[in-house]
């Protein structure tokens, strides 16, 4: 049940610089990238007080933007003082920041060179993505009908909106179900993503990863996999077989909102979340500066 929508809040949103009241940060109906998805996005998480890895997502949400033709008329710098202007205003000392860019309503129809680029940042409070139980215990993915498209076909290094649609359509499926996620795979039939994370599989001591050639390299993996190599472990990045699941002993999603989160179950496949999935999430705890008995909360 739906206890307080998006659109009416208290707080402010950073909207083309400034910031606005919550409630006024509008866009009409004819905006294009509510017709053509012409809009690049990031997903952040705020741990006391400061953005984890902030330059990388700014870096990422302009990368985007120029793989999409838009030109964002800010600098990553004011990008960044802008994020956490906005975090003072609205008092958020741990939360989500969801920066956005999007073509508005200037032009209407397939292209629209003209159109404005507009950007906007909202934060919030958001609890941990799965719950402590789904933490400990490992959680239960389905494997989509859905698959990550051709980089021929999609534009598919940019985090854009459209991209996003399948992972919709498969989350949905999923949870219908009695799964708390999905696994796509991509058109090739290799394991791909999660609808909102990277997977790792664990195979006799080893880390192994899809090699990220059709979905996005994420910051938070590419940030766990420097975490598992301190730790001695070594990280393979491959292309990897949905058959191939079943000799992994250990299996765990990462990003922004999923964190390092143990997967017991993906499909036809079992895992147990082990020795390896306890050591990451230690230390990406330690990394954000989470305590043990916050993590347990």
């Amino acid at each position: 049940m739906i206890t307080q929508t998006f659109d009416d809040r208290d707080g402010f949103i950073w909207m083309n610089g400034q910031l606005v009241p919550w409630r006024d940060a509008k866009l009409h109906v004819l905006s294009h990238a509510l017709h053509y998805a012409s809009a690049v996005f990031e997903g952040e998480r705020c741990y006391g007080g400061k953005v984890f890895k902030l330059e990388e997502h700014t870096e990422r949400l302009f990368m985007s933007a120029n793989i999409l033709d838009m030109k964002i008329p800010f600098t990553p710098e004011q990008i960044n003082e802008g994020t956490y202007a906005l975090l003072k205003a609205n008092n958020i000392v741990d939360g989500y920041v969801r920066p956005i860019a999007w073509r508005g309503s200037e032009q209407m129809g397939v292209p629209a060179p003209k159109a404005k680029i507009n950007v906007a940042i909202a934060t919030w409070v958001w609890p941990q993505y799965f719950s402590v139980d789904a933490r400990l215990k490992g959680i239960r993915l389905m494997i989509a009908e859905w698959k990550r498209p051709s980089p021929e076909t999609s534009p598919v290094k940019a985090k854009a909106a459209g991209l996003y649609m399948i992972c919709t359509l498969s989350k949905h499926t999923a949870e219908n179900k009695g799964y708390d996620d999905a696994l796509l795979l991509d058109w090739r039939g290799q394991v791909a993503e999660a609808t909102g994370a990277n997977i790792f599989f664990v195979m006799n001591g080893e880390l192994h990863t899809p090699t990220p050639d059709c979905f996005l390299d994420g910051i938070t993996r590419r940030t766990v996999m420097g975490l598992a190599k301190a730790r001695g472990y070594k990280v393979i990045e491959r292309a990897i077989m949905p058959e191939e699941m079943a000799r992994a002993q250990e299996c765990f999603l990462t990003g922004t909102a999923a964190e390092v989160t143990p997967v017991r179950e993906v499909g036809p496949y079992k895992f147990t979340p082990g020795e390896v999935c306890r050591a990451l999430i230690t230390d990406f705890d330690a990394l954000i500066g989470r305590s043990e008995a916050a993590s347990a909360a």
